[in-house]
């Protein structure tokens, strides 16, 4: 975690070479770090290898999509490797994977810009080729386009088994929740509905990997306009296990989320900042995830004398065109992903943060004052992070920080939540910020490797399992219905 680029507090004019290895005083010589970052990178592709293309081998737990069966389609090309997966194995890989990414980035200064940029790509082109591993939200996503699309359901207000007979329903994982999604993906998304499951499917992946790509070019970018190191910045996210394993193998839309903020970071660094455009961007994103309006009043404080007003409202003249988009589509319920928001902050996630300290400190379950107390440390960080940016601070540090308190504080973490810090982390000036997020990235690994069972999945606590969820108690209750957790229930990470 100490392996950090130095960096400058002052920006630098766009178009200046990266500074990475200017500094004299190097611990690791030339030779040594190359070796060393070398045997990183082929670490790295050598567990993505394993782990996509055993997944693809067989029906697996890692393909928690084959409840709906196990066609070719599903599959993907690297089912002709041959190989398998098993958690022993699984955990090997991504073990491999994790020394192989901390190697780089004891190293990445010293190693060409083509060998990093090479690896990132051949772990994306990987990924994309393999099955949707360790979630089944990418036919989520398909599932809400092809009910507004081709059954003329309304995903804000009505669930998916509504569509029951939909080709798509076998496979997904949550057929009773509404759409957390903003409306410009929710309507965007209909395009794939015409495409068929198995179209959808590759069409979504293509999506989310070319974004994740795009936003590791973004960030790279404007470390380098920062005065940062460019080949540091995209490896830090590029090669992060969490991003490839979890979000692009997964094929989630937090890559879009993570691509609009790679826009805002480039659109506002360098000596010609654009913080219109910044703020146009994020807001943007808002229309993916509403978690991606966390950095946004960050970026308009950080912008100097009339900029901020100008700012202010570009980000408040494209949230009234998502506005107007969601009126167009979803009419008086533009806005019931905030209902389905709602609706997933009344469950706990097992790994979660806030269950797994109520479960260290002995309290039964995870009681909502424990859940409001994390609340209020999210607030309290958030407002203290807005006046320091007020003041003068850097608003990307304090962004970090404020989305590292919300992925801490919400009851409902799915691990590749922490991708929302890396392009804030990776072009940060602070070293416990890119140290806090890669022990959150190390949180998020673990609880999926056996190793961490005894810790974090005591065989004291006995539970009762429905398609995933986990009740503690035979007296809770769950309102299948609605998806509405009356009492206490916890939702369990594992596959």
């Amino acid at each position: 975690m100490q392996a950090a680029t130095p960096v400058s507090t002052a920006p630098i004019a766009a178009g200046a070479p990266d500074q990475s290895g200017s500094h004299a005083r190097e611990r690791v010589p030339v030779w040594l770090a190359r070796v060393l970052g070398a045997a990183g990178l082929i670490a790295v592709i050598v567990g993505v290898l394993g782990i996509s293309g055993g997944a693809a081998g067989a029906a697996s737990a890692y393909v928690p999509a084959r409840a709906g069966g196990w066609p070719s389609w599903l599959a993907g090309p690297l089912s002709g490797l041959g190989l398998s997966i098993s958690s022993s194995s699984f955990q090997t890989l991504t073990l491999v994977m994790c020394a192989g990414y901390a190697l780089v980035l004891v190293a990445a200064t010293r190693l060409p810009a083509r060998a990093i940029w090479a690896a990132i790509i051949l772990a994306h082109l990987i990924l994309f080729l393999g099955p949707p591993l360790l979630s089944q939200d990418v036919f989520g996503y398909l599932a809400f386009a092809r009910m507004g699309a081709l059954h003329g359901l309304d995903p804000y207000t009505q669930i998916p088994s509504e569509a029951a007979s939909d080709a798509v329903y076998p496979f997904i994982g949550w057929p009773f929740l509404h759409s957390p999604y903003g409306p410009l993906f929710t309507i965007a998304s209909y395009a794939t509905a015409p495409l068929g499951a198995a179209g959808g499917l590759w069409a979504l992946k293509a999506t989310m990997t070319l974004a994740s790509l795009a936003a590791i070019a973004l960030i790279a970018r404007a470390a380098r306009l920062i005065g940062h190191s460019s080949r540091w910045a995209a490896a830090f996210v590029g090669l992060n296990p969490v991003l490839l394993v979890l979000a692009v193998g997964g094929a989630h839309n937090d890559t879009l989320v993570m691509l609009a903020m790679a826009g805002a970071l480039a659109l506002t660094a360098g000596a010609s900042p654009r913080p219109r455009a910044g703020a146009a961007a994020l807001a943007a994103g808002v229309g993916v995830k509403l978690t991606a309006g966390v950095a946004l009043p960050f970026l308009v404080l950080g912008a100097r004398g009339r900029e901020r007003l100008y700012a202010a409202l570009a980000a408040v003249l494209t949230l009234l065109a998502l506005a107007a988009l969601g009126l167009i589509g979803f009419g008086s319920h533009a806005l019931g992903f905030l209902d389905a928001l709602g609706e997933q902050q009344q469950m706990v996630a097992t790994h979660s943060v806030p269950a797994e300290s109520a479960r260290l400190l002995g309290l039964s379950g995870t009681p909502a004052w424990w859940r409001h107390a994390f609340i209020a440390g999210f607030a309290v960080v958030l407002l203290v992070g807005l006046w320091r940016t007020a003041r003068g601070a850097d608003w990307r540090t304090w962004a970090g920080w404020s989305t590292l308190a919300l992925v801490i504080a919400t009851a409902w973490l799915l691990p590749w939540y922490v991708v929302w810090l890396l392009p804030l982390a990776a072009v940060s000036a602070s070293r416990p910020l890119r140290a806090a997020t890669l022990v959150f990235c190390i949180w998020a690994v673990l609880i999926h490797l056996p190793l961490a069972e005894p810790l974090l999945s005591p065989a004291a606590h006995k539970h009762h399992r429905y398609r995933g969820l986990v009740v503690p108690a035979a007296g809770d209750r769950l309102e299948l219905t609605g998806f509405q957790v009356l009492r206490d229930v916890q939702v369990n990470l594992r596959w």
